[in-house]
């Protein structure tokens, strides 16, 4: 309310004042996965909410990279919703012109801070072999008769010309198609992008993308004032393409030495955007070629790809999905990089990891199990299972064994969505795989004791009930609340919540109506995760005993939250006892423990 009154007149003065803060709903049940993919960009997470959506993104596996894909495929059984990133190394390449030489291109940020080859025309959208399957032919603007005889004119409405802002660059009124085609401009032609060699779309031949009429002038403009220039609607728009450079004299002549350049009413009379072709036709084909995948990474390469994760800003995440290498040593560094980035950079994830494959697919699991892990982290921020998983690879027709972790981080996420995140996603209510033919191993009950006290959580076929989580420990070392799953999850998903609910009151003054209002909105949330069965029992203290006058003067403000988390039911006993006919019950009760 201002000092003085608001009118200088009698008036009425309408104003709202908003007391309706609360804490928002967070999300709880988003995985983070990097692998090897043939297809899709770099180096740059990508969500993604079903397999039909992998597939679309990052393409088909084949037998190099199907223990990736289907890693992160099988995450999608229990969420919709995955932050993906391809991971690359030094190998992978775009495919480009097979004339030219090729490049990497991870992204399209990548793209930006590229110098590109003067010998670069159109780039592959993404580096993989799939790139060497991509067509691209032009027709030019010459005349009627090159685009009649071009195979692709039934994709198009009518034949290139000189486009309406050559036109109106050279100061040429023209009111018909045959105006347009009597310029001498001629600047426009017709592009499609083809499916060469049927590895994109299993179908020879598929058009896979038409741009018509677009413009080989530097600076052209549709009618609506988007760009018409032939580079930018490529890099704006293709999903298959990029545009580089048009290659200069010298070079493979697939443009004219005008191609690009800016048209100004100065030289829009004599210039000529089509002359020159290297194609009497006046039309272009460039297959591409030089395109490669990766047929592996290595551990820096999967960090590498993590790293993106590391600003709790930028992506929200719940999951940090290990992938599962082949030797201890490397499952070791990249599993406690990993719990870095969850427990002491953002502090607000959990990473779910299985043991280095190596050791799982031997003649004594349990023993290489407990021997390679015993090197990783010990921290609640880690939750660690056994096992790998044999399931069906329908795209390569085989059985093959991928790392259980996906499927531990995705029955939390499961258990997240048809329960709460302080809920144990094990055993048989929450614990259960799906789409799972068998285990590389199945532990017994001596051995899976083993791995529990060990802090490994086994995944065990158990007879009658299936394949399940059995056991639901963080990797903590020492006796703690939070060496169960369900108790730091609870703690994840509170500090989350409570945290974007005090940036409200973010520079407001540190006075009891601010500690009220904190107060009033945080309590109904913790008084909610009780009745939920989260927590037994709270307290919130937030008032002058913990804002005193030195905490204020120094521009502080401190809430103080006491919690009791509820625990979860690792060990039952059950007591039978045989009383004589003659004895009452109340006399032995209370006598046997």
């Amino acid at each position: 309310m201002a000092l003085f009154s608001p009118s200088e007149s009698p008036a009425v003065v309408v104003k709202e004042v908003d007391l309706t803060n609360g804490v928002a709903n967070v999300p709880t049940s988003t995985g983070a996965f990097v692998g090897n993919f043939n297809w899709g960009p770099c180096d740059e997470p990508t969500r993604i909410n079903n397999e039909a959506t992998l597939v679309s993104t990052f393409g088909a596996p084949d037998v190099l990279n199907t223990v990736d894909f289907h890693s992160a495929s099988y995450y999608l059984r229990y969420s919709d919703d995955l932050m993906v990133v391809r991971g690359n190394s030094d190998i992978a390449k775009n495919a480009v012109d097979s004339d030219a030489t090729s490049i990497l291109v991870k992204n399209d940020t990548h793209f930006d801070t590229l110098s590109i080859d003067s010998s670069l025309s159109f780039i592959s959208k993404h580096p993989g072999e799939l790139g060497n399957s991509i067509e691209v032919h032009l027709c030019t603007a010459r005349s009627d008769s090159t685009f009649n005889g071009w195979a692709y004119n039934s994709s198009f409405t009518g034949a290139p010309m000189t486009s309406d802002y050559a036109l109106s660059v050279a100061g040429i009124t023209a009111t018909t198609d045959s105006d347009r085609k009597a310029s001498t401009i001629k600047d426009e032609c017709h592009i499609v992008v083809l499916d060469a060699d049927g590895e994109l779309t299993g179908t020879k031949n598929q058009i896979l993308e038409t741009f018509p009429f677009v413009s080989l002038a530097k600076g052209a403009k549709r009618a609506d004032g988007t760009s018409n220039f032939i580079k930018n609607v490529i890099n704006n728009q293709s999903s298959y393409l990029r545009f580089g450079n048009f290659p200069t004299l010298g070079l493979p002549a697939k443009f004219s030495t005008n191609s690009g350049t800016t048209l100004t009413s100065a030289n829009a009379a004599t210039i000529n955007y089509t002359s020159g072709l290297h194609d009497s036709n006046d039309t272009i084909g460039i297959k591409f070629g030089g395109g490669m995948s990766d047929s592996s990474l290595g551990k820096d390469d999967y960090m590498n790809g993590f790293d993106n994760f590391e600003d709790p800003n930028a992506h929200l995440i719940d999951f940090l999905i290990a992938p599962g290498l082949i030797t201890s040593t490397d499952q070791v560094t990249i599993v406690n990089d990993l719990v870095t980035i969850a427990g002491s950079i953002r502090k607000d994830c959990i990473v779910v990891a299985s043991p280095n494959r190596n050791a799982v697919i031997s003649d004594t699991p349990n023993t290489d199990i407990i021997s390679g892990i015993k090197n990783f982290t010990r921290s609640s921020y880690l939750a660690v299972d056994n096992n790998y998983l044999k399931v069906y690879d329908k795209y390569n027709d085989e059985f093959i064994n991928i790392p259980a972790a996906s499927s531990t981080a995705g029955l939390m996420a499961a258990t997240d969505n048809n329960f709460a995140p302080w809920f144990s996603p094990a055993g048989t209510r929450r614990g259960q795989y799906f789409g799972v033919t068998n285990l590389a191993y199945s532990p017994n009950k001596s051995e899976r004791d083993q791995l529990y006290q060990a802090g490994i959580n086994p995944v065990a076929n158990i007879p009658g009930q299936g394949i399940l989580l059995f056991g639901d420990k963080t990797h903590l070392a020492r006796p703690s609340a939070f060496d169960r799953i369900n108790v730091r999850r609870l703690f994840l998903v509170l500090e989350r919540a409570i945290s974007n609910a005090a940036q409200n009151i973010l520079f407001e003054f540190n006075d009891e109506f601010t500690r009220a209002e904190f107060v009033n909105v945080v309590e109904p949330l913790l008084r909610d995760v009780q009745g939920r069965r989260g927590i037994t029992d709270f307290k919130l203290v937030c008032d002058e005993t913990n804002n005193t006058p030195l905490v204020i003067d120094t521009n502080q403000f401190i809430a103080t939250l006491f919690i009791k988390p509820a625990r979860s039911i690792n060990f039952i006993t059950l007591n039978f006892t045989a009383v004589r006919t003659g004895v009452a019950f109340e006399e032995v009760v209370g006598t046997v423990s």
